[in-house]
């Protein structure tokens, strides 16, 4: 088992699980080559590295900039870009917000979104959006994503 902490990425070639915990407005980007056997996991807590401060060390914290660096590692190890597919969950909106704009795990959904479209990489299944935290298993030897809930039954996308 591979964990994979908040703002980070991992990637895999075989057989393993990735995992990362407590997926609130964050989400989980699964990334799949099943012809090559690479897989990886970001953990994205933001949605565009343009906001971040000129003294941002982890640009992996973002949707735009991590999903990059993770395609990049997955092809360094032997993926092919046209052979990538994507699992999605989380982006809840964990506490009432009045407005669009503070609702972060939206904003989060919709950059990942448009980051993928940009390298054509298609959604396969996603769990998204809600107002509760998600804990995930990347099962590599079949793509399976397991999504566990303390309030929603484990589901298998």
């Amino acid at each position: 088992m591979v964990i994979v902490s908040i703002a980070d990425l991992k990637t895999v070639v075989g057989e393993d699980v990735l995992v990362t915990y407590a997926l609130g407005s964050c989400v989980g980007i699964c990334l799949r080559d099943d012809v090559n056997k690479v897989s990886g996991l970001a953990h994205i807590m933001l949605p565009w590295s343009k906001t971040a401060s000129e003294d941002e060390q982890n640009m992996r914290r973002f949707a735009d900039t991590g999903i990059t660096e993770l395609m990049q590692q997955m092809v360094d190890q032997g993926a092919k870009s046209r052979n990538i597919t994507a699992k999605l969950a989380g982006g809840a909106q964990m506490f009432g917000v009045a407005s669009a704009a503070f609702n972060i795990g939206e904003r989060n959904i919709q950059a990942v979104q448009k980051v993928l479209e940009t390298y054509k990489i298609p959604v396969a299944a996603s769990d998204l959006g809600g107002n509760y935290a998600r804990t995930i298993y990347f099962h590599t030897v079949d793509g399976k994503l397991e999504v566990r809930s303390a309030t929603k039954p484990t589901i298998f996308i």
